[in-house]
């Protein structure tokens, strides 16, 4: 009886010898977004944010934005707020060529499986003032509670939430937030479709204040449906 010599090669990247990439769930100008799960059982899914070369390279500016995020999301520890499980800069992919690929800065966070609600509000239009309500309860909730910790987010959009099973809100991707100091705000932060009119003209600004703006670009969108 022969035996065959040839090793199985893994069907999916596995990053830090942990946790098996399952597929890309979208990509920005700073990082890609990865779905995995643990190699070990149970095998919980987790979303993994890894920072792009060119993007941590272009200036001291984009690494501090990443420690600056690292910091914030370690302090932060609310239903309404994506948890944050691991972070580092060591991290290590394993593609199933065998190629490696090594010193990845890495934000690993929980998986929220009903997506952005960007993608819901484009499927289900406009949602009238129950539906805004409901939400506003928790984005109001989940505001009060990074103001008073003397955090704002400054990039609050569609985009940047996420919904899961049970249409519970999870506000996500920090890397425009800033912490303690946050009343006399000069930094030009935010997307350009819900940014409050004081940053667009250069002023100073209060980040509760902006981010309360964007909140109700975000009101408006989920009420009225229009983009």
């Amino acid at each position: 009886m022969q035996t065959s010599n040839t090793t199985t090669k893994a069907a999916h990247p596995i990053f830090n010898n942990q946790y098996e990439i399952m597929k890309s769930l979208g990509e920005g100008n700073t990082s890609k977004v990865y779905l995995a799960k643990t190699l070990a059982a149970p095998h919980t899914e987790v979303a993994i944010k890894i920072l792009k070369e060119e993007f941590l390279r272009r200036d001291e500016d984009s690494i501090l934005s990443v420690q600056n995020e690292i910091t914030i999301l370690k302090n932060l520890q609310h239903a309404g707020i994506i948890r944050m499980a691991d972070f580092g800069d060591a991290g290590q992919v394993v593609k199933p060529s065998g190629r490696v690929i090594s010193n990845l800065v890495f934000i690993i966070m929980d998986y929220v499986k009903g997506g952005l609600l960007f993608d819901l509000c484009q499927t289900m239009g406009a949602m009238g003032e129950d539906s805004g309500r409901f939400f506003m309860h928790q984005m109001i909730d989940a505001l009060d509670y990074m103001h008073n910790l003397r955090c704002v987010h400054r990039d609050l959009k569609l985009e940047n939430i996420l919904v899961d099973d049970n249409l519970d809100l999870k506000i996500a991707d920090f890397g425009f937030a800033c912490y303690k100091s946050i009343d006399n705000l000069k930094s030009y932060r935010g997307t350009m479709t819900y940014m409050a009119p004081e940053i667009k003209e250069g002023k100073n600004y209060d980040g509760t204040q902006v981010d309360l703006f964007s909140t109700g670009v975000i009101l408006f969108i989920i009420v009225q449906g229009i983009f």
